[in-house]
């Protein structure tokens, strides 16, 4: 079993190492890590190219300029069908998303072919956020349901297992959302291919280091990629 942890990085420097060494630490048989860095003016990928350089399971991919979260996935995805491998986890560089579980998410794939760490399947379990941003995030996965009819709790989490199975019958040319609503857009397109998607609870930490990526565009985007979804489904152009 090969298994890919896919992080985007966007001035992440405070976080990355700790977090390489973490996964690292799980002792998970088969498991790389791909950290893709959008050129971070603060040297995020220069220490990863360093640290690389003595960890064998550790792989970098430097972009020049940000191109957003949603690119990045989408290369990480190719890297890992050309190379092989056949779980490939999204993880986030904050923290937020905690390296115990990614064991448990591993696991889930005995039964899924899609597992999210939802932090909403039992309650909320999301620490230290902000009630605003808690509200958004709640408030992006009730709309995302009602419109779409997906069968999620969580549809914008972000920490979570595909079997390569999936990626290969999703068009990743045709992915063009970032932030939530990229969430949103793999997790509609994985459902509506037939495939079995499960959710595990995770708790979801928010950064203690670090600047959040949220903004006005990518919620906008959300509002508008769940119509479009929705539209592409009933229409049959779906991809």
């Amino acid at each position: 079993m090969k298994i890919l942890v896919i992080i985007p990085t966007y001035n992440e420097r405070q976080n990355i190492e700790k977090l390489l060494e973490k996964i690292t630490s799980q002792n998970i048989a088969g498991l790389d890590i791909l950290v893709i860095d959008d050129n971070s003016p603060d040297g995020t990928g220069e220490c990863v190219t360093a640290l690389a350089q003595s960890n064998p399971r550790l792989y970098v991919l430097r972009r020049e300029g940000k191109q957003g979260l949603g690119t990045a996935y989408v290369a990480g995805f190719r890297y890992a069908l050309q190379h092989g491998y056949d779980l490939i986890i999204e993880m986030d560089a904050d923290f937020s998303h905690d390296p115990n579980e990614l064991k448990n998410l591993i696991a889930g794939t005995d039964r899924f072919d899609l597992v999210i760490g939802s932090r909403y399947i039992n309650g909320v379990n999301v620490i230290n956020w902000p009630l605003s941003r808690l509200m958004l995030s709640m408030g992006a996965s009730l709309y995302t349901r009602l419109i779409t009819g997906l069968p999620l709790h969580d549809c914008t989490s972000g920490f979570k297992c595909f079997k390569r199975q999936v990626l290969e019958a999703i068009d990743l040319d045709s992915i063009q959302s970032d932030g939530y609503s990229f969430q949103i857009e793999m997790h509609f397109k994985a459902w509506k291919k037939g495939f079995k998607l499960g959710e595990i609870p995770i708790i979801f930490y928010d950064r203690t280091a670090g600047t959040s990526k949220m903004s006005k565009k990518i919620v906008r985007e959300a509002i508008w990629v769940v119509w479009q979804l929705k539209l592409a489904s009933l229409t049959g152009r779906l991809k």
